[in-house]
């Protein structure tokens, strides 16, 4: 049984489609359709319903699947540990990153990592919320977060700490909010869905309530709008120490209160072994994170 064929019959499903397998998996819709089809008659079965619209399992198909799944995941994890003691990576990593943290990190090092490694390819999905990694065929996933979902796996990456800050401009025409409680009559800028910031009040959890007529589903446009005088936002500190620095932003302490502390998760969908093309990313986004002075980097 070639895995190829059986890579095509798992991508269908998880995608909904062939034409969606076969951009997933790098071919044309015609050698895809070809290789379900030889599949199928290698195994004497039908294993999909295909229409032009839509695809859904034979009961042939539901019944092989966790083999197919089972078959493609145990080549990938024998090839990486086949291929564990080299450095070079290859393949097309698919990998979901936050917007903000794409451009200031991940975007860097990617010239680097495909002049380093000739077969490697890279897609990229910029966003701030998480896909379902199955579903998407994505490799990777990037997250700045308090993790929730149990059926993910996670490695931390690094700490991040975060910092409250207005622009001059807004403190000047609004004045600077003194407690966690003068949060609740300001214009705060938080992500789409947030009612409240948490913090960490003399040891103990603090919800503070937001009001203000601003939230945007992506940090960076709570950024932009920050740094025009919109109102306040809760940032991470290596996105806004530059404005810091500069003046451009100022940051805001309440005495005793922290922000709740988040960190940079590595997210992957199953348990099986790490690919190269993965760990070799990891490795050069560690790299990037201990020289910008993120501490908390864990191996």
């Amino acid at each position: 049984m070639d895995t190829n064929d059986v890579l095509v019959f798992t991508s269908a499903v998880s995608s909904g489609s062939l034409a969606a397998a076969a951009r997933r998996l790098g071919i044309t819709p015609m050698v895809a359709t070809r290789r379900l089809a030889g599949l199928e008659a290698e195994l004497g079965v039908r294993l999909l319903h295909r229409t032009t619209r839509s695809l859904s399992l034979t009961p042939e198909g539901e019944s092989f699947l966790p083999f197919a799944q089972a078959l493609v995941d145990n080549e990938a994890a024998a090839m990486a540990l086949l291929h564990s003691g080299t450095e070079s990576a290859s393949g097309l990593l698919r990998m979901s990153v936050p917007i903000s943290f794409g451009l200031k990190f991940i975007m860097p090092i990617v010239p680097r990592l495909l002049e380093d490694n000739p077969d490697l390819r890279i897609s990229v999905d910029m966003t701030d919320s998480l896909p379902d990694l199955v579903t998407t065929g994505t490799d990777l996933a990037i997250r700045i977060a308090r993790l929730r979902d149990s059926s993910l796996i996670a490695r931390k990456l690094a700490d991040n700490p975060r910092v409250i800050v207005a622009s001059p401009r807004y403190l000047a025409r609004r004045g600077v909010p003194l407690s966690l409680d003068d949060l609740a009559n300001h214009d705060c800028l938080p992500l789409a869905g947030a009612t409240h910031w948490t913090f960490r009040e003399h040891g103990d959890e603090r919800h503070a309530r937001l009001n203000g007529r601003f939230s945007c589903s992506s940090i960076a446009g709570c950024y932009t709008a920050c740094l025009g005088g919109a109102g306040i936002a809760l940032l991470s500190t290596w996105y806004a120490a530059d404005d810091i620095k500069a003046g451009r932003l100022v940051p805001i302490d309440f005495p005793g209160a922290q922000p709740e502390p988040i960190n940079i998760w590595a997210v992957y969908p199953t348990t099986r072994l790490v690919l190269p093309k993965v760990r070799v990313f990891i490795a050069a986004l560690r790299t990037a994170l201990a020289e910008a002075g993120i501490e908390g980097t864990t191996e």
